[in-house]
């Protein structure tokens, strides 16, 4: 059995020096990479999203706060998913572009975008706005949408939930279209831009399915668009204006 193991021990080091016979050999860095984007997107689903806030914080955060029976209470869970989205999605990438890559955040689309680009995702915009105003007429988008069920009880609360949803789709452009897809485009060109759109795309499951599906038309895009524009924020705006839109189309059809 011993011998057995220190055989397959340097089988596993062969392959791993040779790649396999692969043209393009193993490299660390993009390894470390893509280990530790499974890492944080574990971390973000068990707990960084609203529902983990909501069943371990809530209650003790709103008794500290008096907040117990207040109408903004709901708002606390969407204020964590804000902070979380910043910390796992920004704030660690960065601390590893910096302290470890020892390389420029700008190098990795944390930089305002190319001249001339800002109009293609202004234009992306008007073609999207007709088939978000076409989906809010579905159930299954208007009981999604907007995630906070209180949203559209007044433009206060409208607002406050709105800056965290902003906040969120900051961070989620600058994980996927900023940290992931610069990180491998120096290692897989434009293969990097359907490497990241695979996780984007897992990340939509609970959504409705047109959705998750359209999610692999604009991770592909977008991803592109990032890389040409050398910045994830116009993307960042783009998603948010959607999102804002999204909110409001459904919030109008449910008062209808």
């Amino acid at each position: 059995m011993l011998t057995s193991l220190k055989a397959m021990v340097a089988t596993a080091k062969e392959d791993i020096a040779t790649n396999g016979g692969a043209p393009v050999p193993l490299d660390v860095r993009t390894v470390a990479v893509m280990l530790v984007t499974c890492v944080l997107l574990t971390l973000f689903y068990y707990w960084g999203r609203p529902g983990f806030f909501q069943s371990q914080f809530d209650a003790p955060l709103s008794a500290l706060l008096n907040l117990e029976n207040s109408e903004y209470r709901g708002l606390l869970r969407y204020g964590y998913w804000a902070i979380a989205s910043l910390v796992i999605r920004v704030a660690i990438p960065l601390a590893m572009i910096v302290w470890w890559f020892r390389e420029s955040p700008r190098d990795y689309g944390f930089r305002l975008w190319e001249p001339g680009h800002g109009l293609i995702y202004a234009l992306m915009y008007v073609v999207m706005l007709p088939v978000l105003i076409g989906a809010s007429f579905f159930t299954s988008f208007q009981n999604k949408y907007p995630f906070y069920e209180l949203a559209g009880d007044s433009v206060v609360q409208f607002v406050l939930f709105q800056s965290a949803y902003g906040i969120q789709f900051l961070s989620l452009e600058a994980f996927f279209r900023g940290f992931l897809i610069f990180a491998l485009f120096k290692r897989f060109g434009y293969y990097s831009v359907v490497i990241m759109t695979i996780p984007y795309c897992m990340i939509h499951f609970a959504k409705p399915m047109p959705e998750t599906l359209g999610a692999i038309v604009a991770g592909l895009l977008l991803g592109y668009l990032a890389i040409k524009s050398k910045s994830f924020l116009p993307g960042a705006l783009l998603h948010f204006g959607v999102g804002f839109t999204m909110d409001l189309a459904c919030i109008a059809q449910r008062a209808l």
